[in-house]
């Protein structure tokens, strides 16, 4: 597997892949629609990075962002894989390298994430990666999405992803 980084041709595989998820899990909301729809706009050009997992075959079959919210904040948001590349490790390692940009973003001291019970695997990939249970972020953040009823922080002090 490979880490990509964002281009605007990537951006329909972006798209593609939250979309599917989300859609089958949830109902798209507006500020999905939004940051979907103009990831450059929404996401890089406002500081934070997407990036990308492709298996062997250079085909991509994850993706995930760091999207600033305020100074000194990011979230981890829009991180999805495919479902033919789920169990496959490509999750895993996408988060591991969404946390190393994390920590090489500058001034960034606070990574957190707003998630749902319903997904219980993802949970389970961040308890795994250092993310705890934070009822602040959830208290300062997790009105952001309807379907958020679980938020979660990591300690980019931390050693290792």
């Amino acid at each position: 597997m490979r880490i990509l980084p964002y281009t605007d041709a990537l951006a329909p595989a972006f798209r593609a892949i939250n979309e599917a998820w989300i859609r089958d899990m949830f109902v798209l909301e507006d500020h999905d629609r939004h940051v979907l729809s103009h990831p450059r706009e929404a996401i890089v050009d406002r500081g934070g990075v997407i990036l990308f997992v492709a298996d062997d075959a250079g085909q991509v079959i994850g993706t995930g962002a760091l999207m600033p919210t305020e100074p000194g904040v990011v979230e981890l948001t829009k991180m999805g894989v495919t479902a033919q590349a789920r169990g496959t490790g490509a999750g895993a390692a996408l988060l591991a390298a969404l946390i190393e940009q994390a920590r090489a973003l500058p001034g960034i001291r606070t990574l957190y994430l707003l998630t749902s019970r319903k997904c219980e695997a993802a949970i389970h990939l961040y308890e795994r990666a250092g993310f705890v249970h934070d009822a602040d972020i959830m208290a300062r953040y997790g009105g952001a999405y309807a379907r958020c009823d679980v938020a979660m922080r990591y300690a980019l002090d931390q050693p290792g992803a």
